[in-house]
């Protein structure tokens, strides 16, 4: 797979499968329904409850998916309606740019965020190969009561090991996402920088850059990892 968007004459890189693929598991872990329980339960708790049944809704489906991607596209669309809070990571990846942007500018760029991410990581997820998810057993202590990080690892079938970082925040009383660190890359600020890099490449045009939002990372930039 292959995406190619333009801003004004100025082609941005190509997104590759494999990160799609990748990325689309580490939020699919956090999509079941079920995650969205109350306060009460811990985050890690959520999560490592329901490793299990995420499994068994993906596992041994791959066809079927592939030859139904809306299907599948419903799944995703319904179950992170539950566990994201896209009008708070829209904010936050349009940074200072938010300030100024109207209202109806906010509300459609966290609309194209959140269908961005559905329609890109549902087509991969359906061929992702891994071996096990597992949730580390030590977790960094909970610093603030409306704030969490949940740490897990997925091995692939090639024995590499990725770790993944989930951060959410209570909201309403349910805690939800709002980033992932994906092999020591921060999601929520790479998308941070290339929305920044796209209203300079605009001219701070908020529509233009709206309507051509795609945003990419690279499988060279995933495989080699952060520091985050």
């Amino acid at each position: 797979m292959v995406m190619v968007r333009d801003y004004k004459g100025v082609t941005m890189q190509k997104m590759t499968a494999t990160f799609s693929r990748w990325f689309a598991l580490a939020l699919l872990l956090m999509a079941l329904p079920a995650l969205a329980k109350a306060q009460s339960q811990s985050p890690e708790q959520m999560i490592r409850d329901n490793i299990e049944g995420f499994m068994a809704q993906i596992e041994g489906r791959e066809d079927y998916y592939a030859n139904n991607l809306d299907e599948l596209k419903a799944l995703v669309n319904d179950s992170l309606d539950d566990i994201a809070d896209f009008r708070y990571i829209g904010a936050s990846v349009m940074g200072s740019y938010f300030r100024n942007a109207t209202p109806e500018q906010r509300s459609r760029f966290a609309d194209v965020f959140r269908q961005t991410l559905i329609d890109t990581y549902t087509r991969g997820l359906v061929t992702f190969d891994y071996d096990e998810l597992r949730v580390l057993s030590q977790q960094r202590a909970q610093r603030h009561e409306d704030q969490a990080s949940v740490d897990m690892e997925v091995v692939a079938s090639n024995g590499q090991v990725y770790p993944v970082s989930y951060s959410l925040r209570l909201s309403d009383g349910q805690w939800r996402v709002v980033n992932v660190i994906v092999n020591g890359i921060n999601l929520g600020l790479t998308f941070r920088n290339q929305f920044d890099q796209a209203m300079r490449d605009n001219n701070r045009d908020y529509d233009a850059v709206i309507r051509g939002w795609a945003p990419e990372i690279g499988v060279d930039e995933l495989e080699q990892g952060g520091d985050a």
